[in-house]
């Protein structure tokens, strides 16, 4: 299957890793992986924030670079789900390009989930010790990736999983959210820092970049250096630097 990844501007900018594990996987499972040089934003912060003419101009451009691919995988919850449901919401109304929204929208998936998919794959990584996993809400709720990940997860050797009680509430970033309402957000991701310290994992595992740097950063300020905070990509490949 030749397929491409589609990074996110996160990953590229703060944690390649992430990016990288993702490609080791892929071809893992056998996926002739591209990364399409001229890919840039999905155009989510700018649709989240209202600006709807560069947010439909960066879907295009999106559409034009990735729809020639049997396949696109996205390490990301949020920006998968715009891609895949927001995209033909947009672009609805123009008869072409609504046309291609709908075809690159079908093809296009999250990572656990697609990995979830492959027949016989296997995480080729080893963790030692215990996480807990945080569910993005964009994931949950936009694409229902709830269960693929744990999946994928429970086949690494050494790896133990154990569930906080507020897996599935939100932590708090939601993009813009966390700088437009930072005493509301500061609030949410505080009870998230907390759930995590009850636990007393080795690491703290997600899907969703954003939300992964807004609960490290806090567990750093509340004075928690020492639990880990990974994607699960980062995870299932074995490398987080």
């Amino acid at each position: 299957m030749r397929l491409a990844l589609y990074v996110t501007c996160l990953v590229d900018l703060m944690r390649p890793s992430v990016g990288f594990a993702s490609l080791r996987l892929l071809e893992a499972a056998g996926c002739e992986v591209i990364v399409p040089s001229g890919q840039t934003c999905c155009g989510q912060p700018a649709w989240s924030a209202g600006d709807r003419a560069p947010a439909v101009d960066l879907a295009k451009k999106a559409i034009a670079e990735l729809e020639e691919f049997e396949q696109v995988v996205v390490p990301s919850g949020s920006c998968a789900d715009h891609i895949r449901n927001v995209y033909p919401q947009m672009l609805a109304d123009d008869p072409e390009w609504s046309a291609r929204a709908n075809k690159l929208a079908a093809r296009t998936s999250e990572l656990s989930e697609f990995l979830a998919r492959q027949p016989g794959f296997t995480a080729p990584a080893a963790f030692d010790g215990t996480i807990t996993y945080h569910d993005s809400c964009k994931g949950l709720r936009g694409l229902g990736i709830k269960h693929q990940p744990r999946e994928l997860l429970r086949k690494v050797s050494g790896l133990s999983l154990q569930e906080m009680s507020d897996c599935e509430e939100c932590c708090g970033f939601g993009g813009a959210f966390s700088v437009k309402f930072g005493d509301v957000s500061t609030q949410i991701v505080d009870r998230k820092c907390a759930t995590i310290a009850e636990v007393g994992a080795d690491a703290v595992v997600g899907g969703d970049l954003g939300c992964l740097l807004n609960i490290e950063g806090r567990l750093r300020r509340r004075g928690d250096q020492t639990t880990r905070v990974l994607h699960f990509a980062e995870v299932l490949a074995g490398g987080d630097s």
